[in-house]
């Protein structure tokens, strides 16, 4: 006989069952893959460093004119390293109207700035850099 204290909802009265939680292996399975992952990423990220140690930033820029804008950025390489940085002055369109090579470093610091000229053939809204490739 059963217990009359113990009550048992009658059957599928409140749904199924709710579905089982992932096993134990699946569960390992699912981090080995995230870590495998980040680890890949990771891996990634530091050939492409160790590839093109050098980064930058724009740090401003300054129109003084329908013919030159001034652009001050940061470049960021070991010391020792030099490059050559492309910077553009860009209208309204952002189409180039201005761009020079700027050949940067040696330096003993990791991070130096750098400001400089760019003339345009119209006046520019902007100046930024388009990139920095060592040249070592």
């Amino acid at each position: 006989m059963s217990d009359p204290s113990i009550s048992t909802p009658p059957a599928d009265r409140y749904g199924t069952r709710p579905a089982r939680r992932p096993g134990r292996g699946r569960t390992v399975a699912i981090v080995a893959a995230l870590v495998a992952a980040v680890v890949l990423v990771a891996w990634f990220s530091f050939e492409q460093s160790r590839s093109n140690p050098v980064s930058y930033e724009d740090v401003g820029f300054d129109v003084l004119g329908p013919e030159q804008v001034d652009v001050t950025f940061q470049v960021h390489m070991p010391p020792g390293t030099t490059a050559v940085c492309t910077v553009e002055a860009l209208a309204p369109s952002y189409a180039q109207v201005g761009t020079v090579d700027v050949p940067v470093g040696p330096s003993d610091q990791t991070t130096s700035t750098y400001t400089v000229q760019v003339r345009t053939s119209e006046e520019a809204t902007s100046g930024v850099v388009a990139g920095c490739e060592p040249t070592d």
